[in-house]
């Protein structure tokens, strides 16, 4: 134990390792924030969704040869996130069909400009990295550290702001468009937030897995507490602790970042199913 702390301090000393816990915790505390929302809305998909459109637009940045991907990506991400929704409201195609649709066709497409254009010596590395995540978590600048946290402070403004008005569409929207609540508009509202999240967790997990993130906090806390507002702190606080201890483990065993904070997450829903069920209040 004495040995894992003496290195855990030897660590901290490094700015890279500062910068990924710091990033880690903003990350996991805005995915947790719009989890909740998602897994009661049955949208929890949209996350994955969006998450391929983001390595589509990451291929596109990588084509041209882009030193900075985020704002192209993040542009196209929001774009994306606006028609899915429209798209899933006013057409034939709805929700989940919409949700496949994007997401398959923009990781094919992805790949293939990836395949074509791409001059990298590694391509099958450059591929698995950003759709399971890789060491960039562990290489970020100053400057991205602070566009981080600044994107991560408007996520949590707009969450709390709207907090109630976030609560009345995702519990009973019918009931929020009778009292004169613009449900479409709080919609989109949850739908560029959600994306901008999706952007930010790109070089945390990797696209692939950015799902677990919004996913895996919200439906543990559930498992244990039924009031909104009680999930909601819960999911918060278990999303940081379990990125945190991700990151950790990651550093000090050598293991894929995104994938140890995912195998974090699970192992957490199985203990806060076990402690449901002691409970007698394990909910769905």
């Amino acid at each position: 134990m004495t040995a894992v702390l003496e290195k855990l301090l030897f660590y901290w000393n490094y700015p890279f390792v500062r910068y990924a816990l710091a990033v880690g915790v903003l990350i996991a505390l805005c995915s947790s924030l719009l989890g909740v929302t998602l897994v009661l809305k049955r949208f929890s998909f949209i996350g994955d969704g969006l998450s391929h459109v983001a390595f589509g637009a990451m291929s596109v940045a990588s084509v041209m040869k882009l030193t900075d991907d985020i704002p192209l990506t993040l542009g196209i991400t929001v774009v994306s996130a606006i028609l899915l929704l429209r798209t899933g409201q006013h057409t034939k195609i709805k929700g989940d069909a919409a949700i496949a649709m994007i997401s398959v066709g923009a990781l094919a497409v992805g790949y293939l400009l990836m395949n074509l254009f791409s001059t990298s010596a590694n391509l099958s590395g450059d591929v698995c990295s950003t759709l399971f995540g890789s060491t960039s978590i562990l290489t970020l600048t100053q400057t991205e550290v602070w566009l981080c946290a600044g994107l991560s402070v408007l996520v949590a403004a707009v969450f709390v702001l709207f907090y109630n008005k976030i609560f009345a569409v995702t519990f009973d929207e019918d009931f929020s468009k009778a009292v004169g609540t613009k449900a479409e508009v709080y919609n989109l509202v949850i739908a560029v937030t959600v994306a901008v999240v999706i952007v930010l967790a790109m070089n945390l997990v990797g696209s692939l897995l950015i799902s677990a993130l919004v996913i895996f906090p919200a439906i543990s806390a559930m498992r244990v507490y039924q009031n909104f507002r009680a999930v909601t702190i819960c999911s918060a606080a278990l999303s940081v602790v379990c990125a945190v201890l991700g990151i950790l483990v990651s550093i000090l065993g050598g293991t894929p970042v995104g994938s140890t904070i995912v195998a974090v997450n699970i192992t957490a829903f199985l203990l806060f199913s076990a402690v449901g069920r002691w409970m007698g209040g394990g909910g769905g």
